[in-house]
């Protein structure tokens, strides 16, 4: 009987391992690193200081675009996981029909299609809209946010549905409960860690993207990762540094946090 197939025991996977690795996290350690730079130069150490994070946070551009991408990212995941919990009912407590995988391409597609192509269809369409309407806030971009997160949302919450017990809900029917009343009193409980985890994706999808924001947004609009592009245009500053070392931390410890709250099981 042939022996199973692991890659790991192929001659040179670990070297290309951690050369992978050190290729994909030495830039952002060294990011890291020089966040805490006292010299005003990115490339000269000048010793340890906190200088630019204090900086950066009474910097007044600065306060503004972190207030807007959170309100920004704070209402497009909402949306976007109301819509998606919708859709992962719709597409899960039912039974196979012809069209349903049709479906789930369907609501899983703007992760398949290059973000720059969704950003350029967005473009079109609410330059349209802001000619008929006069209407240039920030709407736009939470709709266009909201469209992007459906999917990243739908992913966890469909996954947690498909591993709940459907007994239970049947259990609820027999005993007279409305349809609402068995989703509110048993489906929703069950489900509640995968929407916590399905939200805190989309809110972390939304608050870093740059693509479909720098393509939607007005004057005037600029989230934080599109201020941090501007600024990197004009000239690199270890304020930059330290605004993209706490955007890390922030990204990582809600990254983590949906990790640990999509395991849970109870």
């Amino acid at each position: 009987m042939a022996s199973r197939f692991d890659v790991r025991s192929q001659p040179g996977f670990g070297t290309v391992a951690m050369f992978t690795f050190v290729l994909l996290y030495l830039p952002i350690a060294t990011l890291v690193a020089y966040a805490f730079n006292a010299s005003e130069s990115v490339t000269v150490w000048g010793g340890f200081s906190l200088r630019w994070f204090v900086e950066a946070s009474q910097n007044a551009a600065v306060q503004d675009a972190a207030w807007r991408s959170f309100v920004i990212a704070l209402s497009a995941a909402t949306m976007a996981t109301i819509a998606a919990t919708m859709a992962a009912i719709a597409t899960t407590r039912t039974a196979p029909y012809p069209g349903l995988s049709a479906k789930y391409a369907f609501i899983n597609l703007p992760l398949m299609v290059p973000e720059i192509v969704t950003a350029v269809a967005l473009l079109i369409v609410f330059s349209r809209v802001k000619v008929w309407t006069g209407y240039s806030g920030l709407g736009y971009l939470v709709v266009a946010h909201t469209a992007f997160c459906i999917p990243f949302a739908y992913l966890p919450i469909r996954a947690r549905l498909e591993g709940m017990d459907a007994s239970l809900e049947r259990a609820a029917a027999d005993l007279y409960a409305t349809p609402w009343m068995a989703f509110r009193r048993v489906t929703l409980p069950l489900l509640r860690p995968g929407i916590i985890a399905g939200f805190m994706l989309a809110f972390v999808i939304s608050l870093d993207d740059v693509v479909i924001t720098e393509f939607v947004k007005s004057g005037g609009q600029d989230t934080l990762p599109t201020y941090m592009l501007g600024q990197i245009r004009r000239a690199v500053t270890p304020e930059v540094n330290a605004i993209a070392t706490a955007f890390l931390a922030l990204s990582i410890l809600i990254v983590t946090a949906f990790f640990f709250i999509n395991r849970k099981k109870s």
